[in-house]
């Protein structure tokens, strides 16, 4: 069962409230993300400079106190070493080759430190500072700064995602109403809710008065195929019946008589067309009042039996395969109308030899005529003529591309096989619609 355009579209789409949502989600988490990277680039740069006034105070100090008093001896503590390249311990083997200036995460025996590096009066001063309770607490506060950031990110996407479902609910709930629209139903309006935007409003209104002139439209395109349907079929009729007394009386000459049958053909053709184009303009739902339940084996007898002197005007014979009983609901003319032209159709292709008309159950009417046949590209321009909705008639009757039209309509499939110099296979399925 092929599945609905209009459904397969809605899947293929996303919605508007889900791209809103994705759209204020990703600004927002990127928004987060900046300000968070932000914040750790700003405390290392903050970071740097406290450790380098810190350090720098302290050497200061230091060489201060030197030039005061030359004896004077730099105490290490737990946090902060001195190493004089003058006297004192040389300071470990990952801080000798350090160029002059503040080092950070340095690594002395396994632990962190910061170092400032500094020459002077001919002499490399080395002041390192153990920063590795500072970093654990750096560390546990930068987890905090995180969690912190994660929970307004998810909290602000709660946010988010219940102003987005309240901004939308209107447009979601016009929508609905849109979608609850029948073509069918006159007098129907779009209403929005109080709290709609303005350009809601703006958008119900223009599709207000896209119903009341599409209301009018309609109105009039019924009031002219009634009237249409009245004005042909009367003067159709007054021609058939004519004609039918005309070909009553017994003394009328031969060429007469041919030209009024004619006459009575063509007036067929054209009542069948007539209903065609009405089928046409229907909306299928509403064909089931005016169709019949008609048995085809009882109908292809009488549509072969018309169209016998059509075939004996060639040498051609039209003969039909034993008929299973078949039924099937549809308007009379119509089916007439199709196979007929069909069958009239097989006969203008074909020179002479047996064109057969079968019928296979459930409701398929098959016509294998020994025309000329078509090669695939000739298949292939007869739909595409078809899908185009134009072409040309070929000889009387109705035209092909209205068949089509029609089968498309009421859901019958229509189907040609050929090959060139072999004759044509016409298949009508009048059942495709039930097995959908």
């Amino acid at each position: 069962m092929p599945g609905d355009p209009r459904l397969t579209r809605e899947r293929a789409k996303s919605s508007l409230r889900r791209r809103i949502l994705l759209g204020l989600l990703g600004f927002t988490a990127l928004l987060s993300v900046a300000v968070v990277a932000q914040g750790f680039i700003v405390n290392e740069h903050v970071e740097n400079l406290v450790w380098q006034t810190l350090l720098e105070s302290e050497l200061d100090h230091f060489d201060e106190r030197s030039r005061i008093d030359p004896h004077y001896h730099w105490t290490d503590t737990q946090s902060i070493k001195l190493y004089d390249s003058r006297s004192g311990p040389a300071p470990p083997p990952s801080l000798r080759r350090l160029s002059p200036g503040v080092h950070d995460d340095m690594l002395v025996d396994g632990v962190e430190h910061v170092v400032l590096v500094r020459d002077s009066g001919g002499r490399r001063l080395t002041l390192s500072l153990d920063i590795s309770e500072l970093e654990t607490r750096e560390f546990d506060m930068a987890l905090t700064i995180a969690g912190s950031a994660i929970t307004t990110l998810l909290l602000l996407a709660l946010l988010i995602g219940l102003g987005v479902n309240r901004l939308m609910r209107p447009l979601s709930t016009l929508a609905e109403r849109i979608g609850g629209l029948r073509p069918d139903q006159a007098g129907q309006r779009v209403d929005v809710p109080h709290a709609a935007s303005a350009e809601l409003v703006v958008i119900a209104d223009a599709l207000n008065d896209y119903l009341r002139r599409h209301e009018r439209f309609v109105e009039r395109e019924r009031a002219f195929i009634d009237s249409a349907s009245h004005e042909l079929r009367t003067p159709i009729s007054v021609i058939a019946g004519a004609t039918e007394l005309a070909l009553d009386q017994p003394e009328l000459a031969a060429p007469v008589r041919h030209q009024l049958l004619r006459i009575q053909r063509t007036s067929q053709d054209v009542e069948r067309l007539i209903s065609l184009l009405l089928v046409l303009a229907k909306d299928p739902a509403r064909l089931a009042d005016a169709s019949d339940a008609i048995a085809l084996d009882q109908l292809l007898p009488e549509i072969v039996h018309d169209h016998r002197p059509l075939a004996d005007a060639k040498d051609l014979r039209l003969s039909l395969a034993p008929l299973p009983p078949c039924e099937v609901v549809a308007p009379l003319p119509i089916v007439q109308a199709a196979i007929g032209n069909l069958l009239r159709n097989a006969i203008e292709h074909s020179d002479r030899g047996e064109i057969v008309v079968r019928l296979q159950a459930p409701a398929t009417v098959i016509i294998d005529d020994p025309g000329h046949g078509m090669s695939p590209e000739e298949i292939s321009a007869i739909y595409a003529r078809i899908a185009r909705g134009g072409g040309e008639r070929d000889g009387g009757g109705i035209g092909l591309d209205l068949i089509s039209r029609l089968c498309e309509h009421l859901g019958w499939r229509l189907r040609f096989d050929s090959d060139l110099g072999r004759g044509t296979r016409t298949t009508l399925d009048l059942g495709g619609r039930e097995r959908r």
